[in-house]
């Protein structure tokens, strides 16, 4: 069954945060990650206002996801958004069918 990394963003400065941009696609797709939402236009219909950076990233088992977020290779790239972004990241598996 998929899972899903939710993620909502908000960068405080982002010439620091685009280092973590440019590594940490590398670590989704050494796990299989395929990035389905990144940035663009959203808007808060209900609960906290709208973060600067919402993503959505789909991975084929919940395993793979956790994996990817523990791996070395993420958290090295994390190691570029700490104090330099507030990040809420969840992982939710996905529905049958």
């Amino acid at each position: 069954m998929k899972a899903y990394w939710i993620a909502h963003v908000d960068v405080t400065d982002p010439e620091q945060y685009s280092e973590y941009t440019k590594r940490a696609p590398a670590a989704f797709a050494a796990f299989g990650g395929r990035l389905l939402a990144r940035g663009g236009r959203s808007e808060a219909m209900e609960g906290r206002a709208t973060p600067q950076r919402s993503v959505v990233i789909e991975f084929e088992s919940y395993d793979q996801a956790l994996a990817c977020y523990r791996s070395a290779q993420y958290q090295q790239a994390c190691g570029h958004r700490q104090g330099v972004a507030r990040a809420e990241v969840i992982i939710v598996e996905g529905v049958e069918g």
